[in-house]
């Protein structure tokens, strides 16, 4: 008798697949009750179940897909057609699409700008961070849409056309006269190879014609990425001085603007957007704001994408606990499930402290932000100091959170089909875009020397907690002592130390005191080592891992 193709396969089987964890999706992207406490607290508890709803969405194996496709197809820049013409175009493939559609959709964008409820910026803060479990390319230019709106505001006639598109929750990705789309997305062009964070020293020109307010710029930018956004907020050199302008792809004739793409960006990680090396030569701008107040008008788009950047770090944060979770509750080694050996334990619970901290100051300051929209001084100076504070030390911890959270797979964790690899190489983006941690530790001191009010508000809110940890009590304490001797060179110890606090004291006021009193004695009370998994033994780590982990042990 001749062996079957299935008899065969059989036989030659050395091994049976076991001991391997089932794929994480489907999952609810939502499930963290840090981001629902913080979600009510913050004052949007009316999108609890919207948000419900897309962490349904973001957790299912379409999405999951959609992002993993996104970034194994990554875009292509087309510099010309099949006849010669310039055409510098961007192609996606249809997951990127996809992905942006979802993300416009859900008022991950604008939108939350011509949403009057209180509440909206944090809903939308609270969106990425589930949508953002998808994967993180596609939040660059949702969050520079975002971000643009308030700085297009500073030229009421430009902000009357564009504001209503920016904020519109229709994804259009054609290449079209901007008003003739059903929405807009934005994107932002700063630094240039010779100086990058300083953008003082731009040398692209802005010469001014005969309409008013309209220039034309000849130069060059180093990193502006989502070329293919409809509109780009600008620094450029004007007779008075740096200023801004706006750049459409597209002008109102129908024609393509000068806008050569040089190059697209090799980058280590956030491979599904598309970052690239614009020229500009004779490209039509519209100035928004005054002449000479470039770094003034465009500075408040760029307080908003450091809040995104928090937000992603948050993200990637609980979407890399939430897979090694899942993976430990699955493998078994020496006898045990992974996340019964002790050990196991210690780290998923210190990660589950940075996590859940991490998302709470994020909450925090969109709320911040929120309120500073509706004109609360204390909220604005609050969000002013907190966000560059929080930019620094939430993205700062990133990288180190992943490397941990990777691990805790082992080797299945350091191939690409687990998905881990490209979390790890996403997670040191975030410290750089929108100021390197040096910079926004100085601009912590600029805001504590010259922003009226920042210090103030900063105490007020650690205030909050006085009494009731005596460890944060001593940490303030020291923090009030340093700030008068701070100087360029400590800048980081200090900043370091208002994040700690401000996180210990939004978890000692809103957290469970097993999670609480951990991350106090740990941060704070120097109980503790130098890496993840080092909580002393009085740490409470069945009621940390049953609250940060869905579905509990």
């Amino acid at each position: 008798m001749v062996p079957t193709l299935v008899q065969e396969q059989q036989r030659s089987a050395t091994h049976d697949v076991t001991n391997q964890a089932p794929p994480l999706a489907p999952y609810d992207a939502s499930d963290d009750p840090a981001l629902l406490e913080g979600l009510r607290r913050e004052g949007a508890g009316w999108a609890e179940d919207g948000l419900r709803r897309l962490g349904v969405r973001a957790g299912s194996a379409q999405a999951q897909e959609w992002g993993e496709q996104a970034n194994r197809h990554e875009p292509e820049l087309r510099t010309h057609d099949r006849y010669g013409n310039r055409i510098d175009e961007v192609e996606f493939h249809p997951s990127w699409h996809h992905l942006m559609r979802v993300a416009v959709n859900e008022g991950l964008a604008g939108s939350a700008w011509a949403d009057d409820r209180l509440g909206a910026h944090v809903a939308r803060t609270a969106g990425g961070l589930v949508w953002g479990h998808t994967e993180a390319g596609h939040g660059c230019p949702t969050s520079m849409t975002y971000a643009a709106v308030p700085a297009l505001r500073r030229q009421p006639e430009l902000a009357a056309v564009y504001e209503p598109l920016l904020t519109s929750r229709e994804y259009d990705p054609a290449l079209d006269v901007p008003t003739r789309k059903r929405g807009l997305l934005a994107g932002m062009g700063m630094t240039e190879k010779q100086g990058g964070s300083d953008v003082r020293t731009n040398t692209t020109m802005a010469t001014a014609t005969a309409e008013p307010g309209v220039y034309t710029l000849r130069g060059h930018k180093w990193f502006t990425s989502a070329p293919m956004c409809d509109v780009f907020l600008v620094l450029a050199q004007a007779p008075d001085g740096l200023s801004c302008f706006l750049v459409p792809r597209v002008l109102p004739d129908g024609s393509r603007n000068t806008f050569r793409i040089q190059r697209l960006k090799d980058k280590l990680g956030n491979r599904s957007n598309a970052s690239s090396e614009p020229e500009f030569d004779g490209t039509v701008a519209w100035l928004v704001g005054a002449e000479g107040q470039g770094v003034k008008t465009i500075i408040e788009m760029v307080n908003c994408t450091r809040l995104d950047c928090v937000m992603a770090s948050a993200t990637l944060m609980r979407k890399t606990l939430v897979e090694a979770g899942h993976h430990v509750r699955h493998r078994s080694a020496f006898g045990a499930r992974l996340v019964d050996q002790p050990l196991m334990r210690n780290v998923l619970a210190d990660l589950a402290l940075e996590s859940e901290a991490a998302t709470t100051l994020t909450l925090r300051l969109a709320g911040a932000a929120d309120r500073a929209v509706r004109g609360d001084a204390g909220e604005t100076a609050f969000r002013r100091i907190a966000t560059a504070v929080g930019k620094y030390w939430v993205t700062k911890r990133g990288p180190a959170f992943t490397a941990e959270a990777l691990e805790c797979l082992g080797g299945n964790g350091y191939v690409e089909d687990s998905g881990m690899p490209r979390h790890y190489r996403e997670a040191p983006l975030l410290s750089i875009w929108e100021g390197s941690g040096n910079v926004n530790a100085l601009d912590v001191l600029r805001a504590l020397s010259r922003e009226a009010g920042a210090t103030q508000a900063l105490f007020d809110e650690l205030a909050l907690a006085r009494g009731a940890d005596a460890r944060l009590d001593t940490a303030v304490a020291r923090l009030e002592q340093t700030l008068p001797t701070a100087t360029a060179s400590s800048a980081r110890r200090l900043v370091e130390l208002m994040a700690l606090t401000l996180q210990a004291s939004l978890l000692v006021r809103h957290a469970p005191p097993a999670v609480a009193d951990a991350f106090c004695a740990t941060r704070l009370g120097g109980d503790w080592g130098h890496s993840f998994g080092t909580l002393p033994d009085a740490a409470d780590l069945d009621t940390i891992l049953d609250r940060a982990l869905p579905g509990g042990k």
